[in-house]
């Protein structure tokens, strides 16, 4: 009887986790951290393509590069100033510590929206010296191109404000320190490619 018993078996009815799976899932990172990596990817060829195109573009006749306001350069560094800071939250965090974390964290935020100020302001001197967007390619490639970058930063500045009210409502520091390492990677990439779009819109 055993035997048929065995042979009976329908293994492919078998319910729950078969062998040695386990349900947490097939990344060994966390769920948030390999979502963030998936859209990295995907901005970094939505990047590329803008790139690719601008280069295309440049070479028609009808091409006339823009003078890049002095503003630039300042907004480069309140970028780079906030990267610092969410790395430093970041090292604090990753010591197992609490203090400073909440001036690194909140004070990286603020630098990213000064940055973004910064840009409104080059985009408000570049109109009133009569570089409109439909004025030529060039104008209209950077406006896109900087406008693109701001619009992720603003992105990132919304789970940013989230982690921070948890901050400021008393939540330890390694309650929200997923956030915090996924906000440090976000600002980091996103500062290399506004390094990379600066050094093109400027050289060319």
């Amino acid at each position: 009887m055993s035997l048929i018993k065995h042979i009976t078996v329908k293994p492919w009815e078998t319910k729950g986790i078969i062998g040695p799976l386990r349900p947490e899932g097939a990344f060994a990172a966390a769920p948030e951290k390999v979502a963030l990596v998936i859209f990295l990817g995907i901005a970094t060829i939505l990047f590329s393509l803008f790139t690719v195109g601008y280069f295309i573009r440049m070479e028609l006749p009808d091409w006339r590069p823009l003078t890049d306001p002095a503003q630039l350069w300042l907004n480069t560094g309140l970028l780079v100033i906030s990267s610092v800071l969410f790395q430093r939250a970041r090292n604090i965090v990753n010591s197992d510590q609490q203090k400073n974390v909440m001036p690194a964290f909140i004070g990286g935020g603020v630098f990213a929206i000064l940055f973004i100020a910064g840009q409104m302001m080059a985009w408000n001197t570049l109109q009133a010296n009569g570089y409109y967007v439909n004025s030529n390619p060039a104008n209209s490639f950077f406006y896109l191109l900087t406008g693109l970058h701001a619009l992720h930063l603003l992105g990132g500045l919304w789970v940013w404000s989230k982690s921070s009210i948890r901050l400021l409502s008393g939540s330890e520091a390694q309650e929200i320190r997923l956030s915090i390492e996924l906000c440090t990677l976000y600002w980091h990439f996103l500062l290399v490619v506004w390094v990379i779009l600066f050094a093109l819109l400027a050289n060319t």
